[in-house]
């Protein structure tokens, strides 16, 4: 709480311990049921389908990017594959 209002930080805090392991458990229960399936795996800041065909692995990825916008999170296109 601060004068102005509530503060709520919007990027991970440096020297925060153990950030990398809070971060791979908020990614492991966003995709939780995709992961279990066994068409996703998620490590860290890497997210991979694995799917058979094309219109499957369409319909995963839209599903991902919507769960990743949905909880203020986002990719740069440049880095995707």
């Amino acid at each position: 709480m601060t004068p102005k209002g509530l503060f709520e930080p919007t990027v991970m805090f440096f020297g925060l311990t153990n950030s990398p392991a809070t971060f791979q458990a908020m990614m492991n229960e966003l995709l939780r049921d995709l992961i279990n399936m066994d068409k996703v795996a998620a490590f860290i800041n890497d997210v991979i389908v694995g799917t058979k065909t094309k219109e499957g692995h369409d319909e995963k990825v839209a599903e991902i990017i919507k769960r990743l916008e949905e909880n203020n999170l986002y990719m740069k296109l440049e880095k995707c594959k």
